[in-house]
């Protein structure tokens, strides 16, 4: 029966990744195995391969693979958008994930696309450090973007507190990319006029507020003029969206999808995949299993469309949705692997 369902799932596969029949059928394997067992464990995905081999056999299998195969995270990136057919300009969002293993940090920086429904990794970088990037790493994964699909496919681009500097927002203009990104409260804005500013000393006693100018190092120059919205959320707490859209206020209002990508992080970790299984620290292979997980991911969204069309999932007397995208397509995925691996639905095919 489960030989049934790798069969279509090769075909969709072999175009995309230039592997051998072998390698290609672990990597099958490996994504139903993620969907299937929710887990990156290898030791549990071993269960996974049909046919009579030892489990320690199939076990040393996936050591290999993962020992010789490098998936290309472009390929990778190009096949997610088309399976989720995302050609129009999209929101996207960078955020961190970070987890320990032993004494070792894995911090990983990750580029997301965030829709009404759809919240998934589509590139990263595995940073060598604990803690926050650096602006080159920002530059280097956004240029990544840009060779892949252009300046035209982002409809803005969502950052938090954490990624914030002169040069890279500077850099982000002169790309066109829009973004919207958090400042934080004690940050000062340079006016046409001349004039510092601090937010949290103009919002003492206001709750909403709005300027146009420059942040400390940017080139004043009307290229460079960022609009700045903010307001107050949470009691005390000041939320400071700095954009480069015309419209700060439009620029406030992106910014509460960024949220999305907290969604990604997630449903990767304890209520999907359970990244956090690994006990791969090698960069390498651990971008390998970052592939895995994002069409894993991607898959279960496709599910999640095939079954709900164009209708909403319900919402439940406190106004929250029953279920998220993620986990509908996630379930359904489950159950047409173990009752239905012929059901083309649950297949990966654009």
């Amino acid at each position: 029966m489960f030989d049934r369902l790798l069969a279509p799932l090769l075909e969709t596969l072999r175009p995309h990744f230039d592997l051998s029949n072998a390698r290609l059928e672990t990597l099958a394997v490996l994504l139903v195995g993620l969907a299937n067992g929710r887990t990156v464990n290898l030791s549990h995905l071993a269960s996974q391969f049909p046919g009579d081999a030892q489990h320690g056999s199939n076990y040393r299998r996936l050591q290999r693979f993962f020992q010789f195969v490098r998936l290309d995270g472009d390929i990778a990136a190009r096949l997610i958008v088309q399976m989720l057919n995302l050609d129009r300009p999209k929101l996207l969002a960078l955020d961190r994930t970070n987890w320990k293993l032993g004494s070792r940090d894995v911090n990983v920086l990750v580029l997301a696309i965030v829709t009404r429904r759809f919240r998934v990794p589509l590139m990263w970088v595995l940073l060598d450090h604990a803690g926050s990037s650096a602006t080159a790493q920002r530059i280097a994964l956004m240029e990544r973007y840009l060779r892949l699909f252009g300046a035209a496919s982002i409809e803005a681009l969502l950052a938090d507190r954490e990624f914030i500097g002169a040069g890279w927002m500077e850099f982000l203009i002169e790309n066109n990319i829009p973004f919207a990104i958090r400042l934080k409260e004690d940050m000062q804005i340079q006016l046409a006029d001349g004039r510092l500013l601090q937010f949290r000393s103009q919002l003492r006693k206001r709750r909403r507020g709005t300027w146009e100018g420059w942040l400390n190092g940017m080139d004043a120059t009307p290229a460079n003029r960022l609009r700045v919205a903010a307001k107050r959320i949470k009691g005390s707490e000041l939320l400071i969206v700095a954009t480069s859209l015309d419209d700060a206020g439009r620029g406030l209002n992106l910014y509460r999808r960024r949220w999305g990508i907290e969604c990604v992080f997630a449903d990767a970790k304890t209520r999907g995949l359970n990244i956090e299984d690994t006990h791969i620290t090698d960069p390498e292979k651990l971008a390998t299993l970052l592939v895995l997980v994002a069409l894993a991911v991607t898959w279960a969204y496709r599910c999640a469309t095939r079954v709900m069309g164009r209708t909403a999932i319900r919402r439940k007397g406190h106004g929250r949705r029953e279920k998220s995208w993620f986990r509908t397509g996630l379930d359904a995925l489950r159950n047409w692997i173990i009752h239905h691996p012929v059901n083309r639905r649950a297949i990966l095919t654009p």
